[in-house]
C-alpha cells in the first residue's frame, strides 16, 4: 500500500511539472497577439543610446576576427567594442590586436587574473566602458547589422533597463544532439523568457543582453565566483526591481554553433546547472516581492536537475505499470507522465517545423527521426549533467569549463542555401 502511494505521489509531481513547463514553453503560441508582442518593434532611425559592447574571447582565435568584422557593420553609428582576451592568451590577443588596429571602434583590455573565466573578464572591462548601455557577445557570435538600432529603439519606447534580445544556435544538421539542442534555444528564447519578463523574474542569457551601464555599475557588476554570471545577474536585477524587455525577431537574433562533441556539451550543462544551484543557494531571489515570483524563481533554479530526475524516472514508472502487479488505477496513474512527454515530443515536431520554416532550413523527414529517437538518450545526458554538477559543487569544484567552437554556424547559410539549390 505504502508503496502503490509513493508511486501514485511521484506520478503526479512528474505530470504536473511536465505539463506546467510545457505550458510555459509553448507561451509565445498561445496566441497570435501574443505572438506579435514577443517581436522588437520597427526602429523610428533616430539614435540616443550609445553602446560598449563587450566580447570576452579565450582561445577564439578560429572565430573572433569574423565576430569583430561583423559588428563593425552595425547600422548603428554610436558604439564600440571591447575585445577582452587573457594575458596568458596570445593567439587570441594577436587577432584582438589586428581587428583593433584596423578600426577606432575596437579597443583591447587584458585580463590578468590567474583564475580565468567570463565574469571576471567582464568585470575587467566595465570601468573602461564608455556608452549609455553594455551589451555582452560571445566571440563566436553572428550579429545582425541592424540588432542595435533595434535595441536603442526598445530601450527608448519601454523605458528598460534591461533588453534581451534572442539567440540561436543554427547548425541543427551537425549532429543529432544539435537538432535537440537548437531546439532548446528555440523555445527558451522565442517563448519562455517572455513569460519570465512577463512575471517579472528572469534569468537573463549569456550573450544579446544589453544593460544600462549606470544600473549594471549599481549591481556591481557580474558575480566573480558564479558559472551562471547571466542567470545571477537577471535573478539580482529582478530582485531589485529592474525592468526586463525580451525581444524576438528572427531576423534579428545572434547566430550561435552547438558544442563540437557530446564531452563539450556534458561540461556546458554541468556549468550551467552548477551556475543555477549556486544562484539557488545564494537566495537573492527571496526578495522578489510576491509569492508567486518567489515559487517561479525557485522552480526555474532548480528546472535543469527535476528535469534530469524526469529522464530516469519516467521510464522506471513505465516498466513500472508493463512488469508488476499493481491495481489498475495506480498503472493509470504512473502512465500519466509519459502521456505528458508524449505531447511534448508532438509540440517539439511541430516546433522543429516552425524553427525551420522561420529561419530558412530545409527540415528533412530524417531529422524528425532524430529529433524523436533522440529524446530519451538526450535525457540520459542531461541527467548526467546535473548529477555532474552536483557533485562538483559538493566537492567545492567551481573551475570554469571552457566550450570550445570551431564556427560551424557560419557556414550554415551556404550549405543550406546549396541544398536548396540542389
Amino acid at each position: 500500500m505504502l508503496t502503490s502511494v509513493f508511486i501514485s505521489a511521484v506520478s503526479l509531481a512528474l505530470f504536473w511539472m511536465a505539463a506546467f513547463t510545457l505550458w510555459w514553453q509553448m507561451h509565445a503560441w498561445r496566441t497570435p497577439e501574443v505572438l506579435a508582442s514577443t517581436r522588437f518593434s520597427r526602429p523610428d532611425g533616430d539614435e540616443h543610446v550609445s553602446f560598449s559592447l563587450l566580447l570576452p574571447a579565450r582561445h577564439e582565435q578560429a572565430v573572433l576576427d569574423h565576430t569583430v568584422q561583423r559588428l563593425l557593420t552595425s547600422t548603428h553609428t554610436d558604439f564600440e567594442i571591447i575585445v577582452i582576451v587573457g594575458h596568458d592568451d596570445p593567439e587570441t590577443t594577436a587577432v584582438a590586436e589586428r581587428a583593433a588596429g584596423r578600426d577606432a571602434r575596437v579597443r583591447v583590455v587584458v585580463d590578468t587574473h590567474e583564475t580565468k573565466n567570463k565574469p571576471k573578464a567582464m568585470n575587467t572591462a566595465l570601468p573602461h566602458c564608455r556608452g549609455d548601455v553594455v551589451g555582452v557577445f560571445d566571440a563566436e557570435d553572428q550579429v545582425h547589422p541592424e540588432l542595435l538600432a533595434h535595441v536603442d529603439h526598445a530601450f527608448r519606447t519601454t523605458d528598460a533597463d534591461v533588453v534581451q534580445g534572442g539567440v540561436q544556435l543554427i547548425n541543427f544538421h551537425s549532429s543529432w544532439y544539435s537538432l535537440r539542442n537548437c531546439l532548446e534555444y528555440f523555445f527558451w528564447f522565442r517563448s519562455r523568457l517572455h513569460l519570465h519578463a512577463q512575471k517579472g523574474f528572469i534569468p537573463l542569457g549569456g550573450n544579446t543582453v544589453f544593460v544600462r551601464t549606470e544600473v549594471l555599475s549599481e549591481a556591481g557588476g557580474w558575480d566573480d565566483h558564479c558559472l551562471a554570471e547571466d542567470c545571477d545577474l537577471g535573478v539580482r536585477l529582478s530582485s531589485v526591481g529592474r525592468k526586463v524587455v525580451v525581444a524576438y525577431d528572427p531576423r534579428m537574433v545572434t547566430r550561435e554553433e552547438t558544442p563540437g562533441s557530446l564531452m563539450s556539451l556534458l561540461k556546458q550543462r554541468t556549468r550551467w546547472n552548477q551556475g543555477f544551484l549556486q544562484v539557488y543557494r545564494k537566495r537573492d531571489w527571496r526578495q522578489l516581492p510576491t509569492f508567486g515570483q518567489r515559487l517561479l524563481a525557485r522552480y526555474t533554479l532548480m528546472t535543469p536537475f527535476l528535469q534530469a530526475f524526469s529522464g530516469v524516472v519516467i521510464p522506471f514508472n513505465v516498466a513500472i505499470a508493463l512488469f508488476l502487479d499493481v491495481p489498475v488505477g495506480i498503472a493509470f496513474i504512473t502512465f500519466l507522465p509519459a502521456v505528458t512527454a508524449l505531447v511534448t515530443f508532438v509540440f517539439e515536431v511541430v516546433g522543429l517545423h516552425d524553427f525551420g520554416k522561420q529561419y530558412g532550413l530545409r527540415v528533412r523527414f530524417v531529422h524528425y527521426v532524430k529529433l524523436v529517437v533522440g529524446g530519451p538518450f538526450y535525457q540520459i545526458l542531461l541527467a548526467g549533467a546535473a548529477l555532474r554538477a552536483v557533485w562538483r559543487e559538493q566537492r567545492g569544484r567551481n573551475d570554469w569549463e571552457l566550450t570550445s567552437h570551431v564556427g560551424a554556424h557560419l557556414a550554415t547559410s551556404d550549405a543550406i542555401r546549396e541544398d536548396v539549390a540542389a
